[in-house]
């Protein structure tokens, strides 16, 4: 079954670049928004499509982002399981492949070592890899077998010294394979918007946990220390600098809404509380309600999904859209964590950028505090960052993350000291609105007219692609493993799972065995090890099995 993918250039000439070497490892990095999934997918359908048998193993930051690499693939016809444990067995026979963490694969690496043996593996993020010494060693221990490893990044690379496994270094820099940068899908056109950051200043006023009154505004020169107290004291909730914030951004998002009624926004929040907090400022100053997504909560993953089919106009997170989630209908965000590390601001600017076709002028918004660090990343957001393996040369050189220095963060110790600190006040002073950008306006007015025409972009190409055959020429159904009637082949699987589990439920009551032996006997009929391996048509044919059984009973 071929379909068609309409790829801008710069995916081609990945494409391309990809193809022709034959070394085992590819690092692409692209800036947000520029459709490095869609590149992925299509290296890795051409991989599969020009290597039968072999499978596809994607490591996604996180495990809301192992369902959305699961839902991009099934629209180039590849079925990943996202639901794969070291529990589990072996994969069913009847998908190409499977979408991890490297959370788990830190935890088991041997687990997914003999997979990796036949398996193309995409490694999204991959400076992920260099969270920590064990994480580094453990995805090399997984995937060192494999035949190709294609490694991607939005950000800019990690500024410790731990070497990212599978990246080719020289001297002591890491050198992409491909490199597409910001700058460049700006000058581009129709690939990312351009983004503006209205830094707000204020005075605030507090309690240092020496017990020693400080007050300062934004471009008051204080030391680190200071500095994060400060910042802290703008984002309090007792304050009135974050609620004019957030006002003065609903009416931005307000604006916006009256040219796309779609238009999202995005509050980044310091913790759990804070982010509860800002919900209800949002709601009580601003007349709106917002959507909470914070990872201790177990429906936040379908809390997003549902944020970004919707029209709703907020959604309040805590890392939890940091990065990689794709809601492109956001247009105005207000930056109000504690965290000060130019990988994570870059990471929230990356959930703006994305160009969507058919909406006029979309610039995009994101404000923050003027807080030096923070302005400094905003004027830097278009330059190329790469990891090196160098500390760098200043002895007062910032560490990874200044917030980690920050003793008025929830995660650190609350002893006496801390008790001891209290954010008085904090009032908006003036508010500077600009882009770090050289924008084309008449460049927009042209992009808009093109796309009130219908037309594509210059330079678009078009790449035919083949479904790859299921490993094993494993039997069954198109889009691997779907009904054949258009049937996601991930819900049907799920569905095909609750109906054998209700079934089992149903013939213990009836027959008095345990599970197990219920299972068991299902198991065999079907020529099944365990369930965790059966393929659509083994589900469907043990439900019939099950079904028949009852009817006897």
């Amino acid at each position: 079954m071929a379909r068609k993918v309409r790829l801008r250039p710069w995916q081609k000439r990945a494409l391309d670049r990809l193809a022709g070497t034959d070394a085992p490892d590819f690092l692409a990095v692209a800036t947000p928004g520029a459709g490095k999934t869609t590149f992925a997918l299509c290296a890795a359908v051409q991989d599969l499509a020009a290597n039968p048998g072999r499978r596809l193993v994607v490591v996604a930051p996180t495990s809301h982002l192992k369902v959305q690499w699961a839902d991009a693939a099934a629209r180039f016809g590849l079925h990943l399981e996202p639901r794969w444990s070291p529990s589990g067995g072996r994969l069913p026979a009847d998908v190409h492949g499977l979408v991890t963490t490297y959370q788990q694969v830190a935890s088991s690496p041997d687990a997914l070592r003999p997979l990796a043996a036949g398996s193309m593996v995409v490694l999204d993020e991959i400076h992920h890899a260099g969270d920590d010494r064990a994480w580094g060693e453990s995805v090399r221990r997984a995937f060192e077998v494999a035949p190709r490893r294609l490694a991607l990044s939005g950000t800019p690379f990690r500024s410790d010294t731990l070497a990212i496994p599978f990246v080719r270094y020289v001297g002591d820099e890491a050198v992409p394979d491909f490199e597409y940068g910001y700058a460049d899908a700006l000058a581009d056109g129709r690939v990312v918007r351009p983004v503006y950051f209205p830094r707000i200043n204020g005075f605030m006023e507090w309690i240092a946990p020496d017990g020693s009154a400080q007050a300062a505004a934004f471009d008051d020169p204080l030391d680190r220390t200071r500095a994060a107290q400060r910042l802290r004291t703008a984002l309090s909730l007792d304050g009135e600098w974050l609620p004019t914030v957030l006002l003065q951004a609903n009416e931005r998002l307000t604006t916006l809404r009256r040219s796309q009624p779609d238009a999202g926004g995005l509050v980044i929040a310091a913790d759990q509380d804070h982010a509860q907090g800002i919900a209800d400022l949002l709601r009580y100053r601003c007349g709106v309600r917002a959507t909470v997504a914070v990872s201790d909560d177990p429906m936040s993953s379908s809390r997003i999904a549902r944020f970004s089919a919707s029209s709703d106009p907020w959604i309040v997170a805590v890392r939890m859209v940091s990065e990689g989630v794709d809601i492109p209908r956001l247009r105005v965000g207000v930056y109000a964590t504690t965290t000060t590390t130019e990988l994570f601001f870059r990471q929230a600017v990356g959930r703006f950028v994305r160009w969507t076709r058919g909406v006029p002028r979309q610039k995009a918004y994101l404000f923050i505090p003027d807080d030096v660090r923070l302005r400094t990343f905003a004027t830097q957001i278009a330059d190329a960052r790469r990891h090196s393996l160098r500390k760098p040369p200043r002895d007062d050189a910032p560490p990874d993350d200044d917030a980690a220095l920050d003793p008025l963060r929830h995660e650190d110790d609350r002893g006496d000291q801390l008790s001891m600190f209290a954010a008085l006040s904090a009032v908006v002073t003036g508010a500077d609105e600009s882009s770090v950008f050289d924008v084309d306006e008449e460049a927009l007015d042209r992009l808009d007219r093109l796309d009130d025409l219908d037309a594509h972009g210059a330079g678009d190409a078009e790449l035919d692609i083949a479904l790859p055959p299921l490993p094993g020429g494993a039997p069954g159904t198109r889009n691997g493993g779907g009904g054949g009637d258009g049937t996601d082949p991930r819900r049907l699987r799920a569905e095909l799972r609750e109906t054998n589990a209700k079934l089992v439920r149903d013939l213990v009551w009836a027959t008095g065995m345990g599970h197990a032996q219920v299972n068991g006997q299902l198991n065999r009929l079907v020529g099944l090890r365990r369930i965790d391996e059966a393929t659509v048509d083994q589900l469907r044919r043990r439900a019939q099995q099950a079904e028949r059984w009852l009817a006897t009973l």
